[in-house]
């Protein structure tokens, strides 16, 4: 099993996804920024690491939104999705193929990977009730 986290960044009614590069599993798929949890890091270590790697941002982590199990043919991950704000820097794709920040309800535009699915219904409810 595979640690990874994920970050659900709000700003303005809208939260930030990334599309995967080309050339890796699931390649062109948006995902919610993030990535493996690495050997001796807390979830919100690796939450910072990842997002200052690959959109040059410093993140809160505020606490957990939910957790997931997803097997993919390929490996099986537990996703953790971390509600966090921007404490410095502005997102910019330094690793993915695009990054948008996007209401819920223009998620169905996307191809989402499949581990991320339930979050993107569970944040419309989430818009929804609010």
């Amino acid at each position: 099993m595979t640690e990874v986290v994920a970050a659900i960044i709000w700003h303005e009614g809208r939260y930030l996804i990334c599309q995967r590069p080309a050339h890796k599993a699931r390649g062109l798929l948006w995902e919610f920024p993030g990535g493996k949890v690495e050997p001796g890091e807390t979830r919100e270590e690796a939450i910072i690491r990842e997002c200052r790697e690959e959109l040059d941002t410093t993140l809160e982590p505020l606490d957990v939104f939910t957790e997931v199990t997803h097997q993919y043919p390929d490996l099986c991950i537990h996703l953790s999705f971390l509600r966090c704000r921007v404490q410095s820097g502005q997102p910019r794709a330094l690793e993915h193929a695009a990054i948008r920040w996007i209401r819920p309800e223009e998620a169905s535009a996307y191809d989402f990977c499949p581990a991320d699915l339930s979050i993107v219904q569970a944040l419309a409810r989430e818009a929804e009730n609010s």
